[in-house]
């Protein structure tokens, strides 16, 4: 009978879940179409001002920071219970292993394909410099915010040390991702080395605090049709496809280094690492990339990996909770190539000839780069800003691609957000093996 009554359950998920990403497709499609429909029959019109700055615009920044407000308590429950799980070291270092390796080597590779690619192509050197000093002219001042703040952001030494928290409460008031997981990491390994009756209530307590997160979450996600609407409605009403047309060397070359490592790369990993099929992996994880799509965030799309993980993939609570609230901040193959192809491309726009050397040093601080940027939207632009200054590219040329960043960061935070799916599937398949069971179908 309780079999029973958990299969009618777990239909009844999976009814709700297909439902929504019905709704949140056709969210997407309608906001599309209406939004190429104002900017290309009323783009003067006041009402569209109105529109976007009264309705749109802040029904879409509400559903965003009802979703990071509770991501922070997600992420910190998650990882902790996660590690705790492990049971010990040993299951943690295997696990923390695998997935280290594979985000390494899975970086460099789609790094490797963007320089490959944007050097083969050479996207920079076709740009109409009236129409670049117009661009960039429009995105001086976006560009000159970014700029600054790439100055006041942490580099080297300073990075590795601020990843040590030296007040936690600080570190989540500040939004500081790295360093709320790196307490998170030290607080599971703790929970999981003192097994006591009272770290056993204390385990439970935070297993609470992820149950009610997600619950929260899910009642928050069945805005996200509305809120997707309203992304693509400012986004086409505001660009349309002009500007996509007036940079599509660049565009295109970005797009393409993006398609390859999903539809190339990954098919590969999935098939030779997992042995999963990756028509069924896409299928099975449509909902989350739709929603990293229309967020632009890899931490807004989170607690959907987490659910995707656990209700489509069938992975192990314990890897996928690990791997996927890491993956957020630490595992972007689609923000390092993103950094890669617009550094070449605006050294070459620029006139700056990088030599081999410099190119593998770029390639390097972008894998380093996608580690370490924050997964919000734009996160990666103060980091491109740190890259142009190091290689004698003017910071403020950022300004010529900031029209088109929009689009691009919402199809580079869907390969980040796939790609970490990606990895949990992969390191729960060696973890399976190593432990004598059977890999995800």
């Amino acid at each position: 009978m309780a079999d029973t009554t958990a299969s009618a359950s777990a239909r009844s998920e999976e009814v709700r879940a297909r439902r929504l990403q019905w709704r949140m497709l056709i969210g997407f499609a309608a906001g599309l179409i209406a939004g190429l429909a104002v900017h290309y029959g009323a783009a003067d019109a006041g009402w569209v001002d109105a529109v976007t700055a009264y309705v749109t615009g802040p029904i879409g920044q509400i559903f965003l920071r009802l979703l990071f407000m509770l991501v922070i308590p997600l992420l910190v429950s998650a990882l902790i219970v996660g590690v705790a799980e492990m049971g010990e070291m040993r299951a943690l270092k295997s696990v923390g292993v695998r997935t280290l390796v594979y985000t390494v080597c899975v970086s460099a590779v789609a790094v490797a394909i963007s320089l490959l690619l944007v050097n083969l192509l050479q996207p920079g050197a076709g740009v109409d410099p009236a129409l670049a000093r117009t661009l960039i002219a429009q995105g001086a001042d976006g560009a000159k915010a970014i700029t600054s703040q790439a100055g006041e952001a942490k580099t080297g030494m300073d990075a590795l040390v601020a990843i040590i928290p030296s007040n936690f409460i600080g570190a989540m008031s500040q939004n500081d991702v790295l360093a709320v997981m790196f307490f998170a990491l030290f607080f599971g390994i703790g929970l999981m080395i003192v097994q006591t009756p009272q770290t056993a209530t204390l385990k439970s307590a935070i297993e609470g605090v992820f149950e009610v997160a997600m619950t929260l979450i899910g009642i928050v996600i069945q805005l996200a049709p509305v809120a997707i609407f309203c992304f693509m409605f400012n986004l086409a009403a505001e660009f349309g496809w002009d500007l996509m047309v007036r940079l599509s060397a660049y565009v295109g070359v970005v797009l393409l280094a993006l398609g390859l490592q999903m539809f190339v790369v990954f098919p590969i990993v999935l098939r030779l690492l997992a042995r999963k099929s990756p028509l069924a992996f896409f299928r099975e994880t449509q909902e989350a990339f739709v929603m990293a799509f229309a967020t632009s965030s890899s931490n807004a799309t989170l607690p959907t990996a987490l659910r995707v993980a656990h209700d489509g993939l069938r992975l192990p609570d314990r890897v996928a909770r690990f791997v996927l609230t890491l993956g957020a901040t630490a595992n972007q193959n689609g923000t390092a190539m993103f950094e890669g192809v617009t550094v070449i491309f605006l050294a070459q726009f620029f006139g700056v000839d990088l030599t081999m050397q410099q190119q593998v040093m770029v390639m390097l601080v972008c894998i380093l780069g996608g580690i370490g940027t924050a997964g919000v939207p734009a996160g990666s632009l103060p980091v491109i800003a740190l890259i142009l200054a190091s290689i004698g590219v003017p910071p403020e040329g950022i300004g010529l691609v900031l029209g088109v960043d929009r689009f691009l960061d919402m199809c580079r935070t869907t390969l980040n957000v796939v790609g970490d799916l990606v990895a949990a599937t992969v390191v729960s398949a060696g973890v399976g093996d190593a432990e004598g069971a059977e890999p995800a179908a």
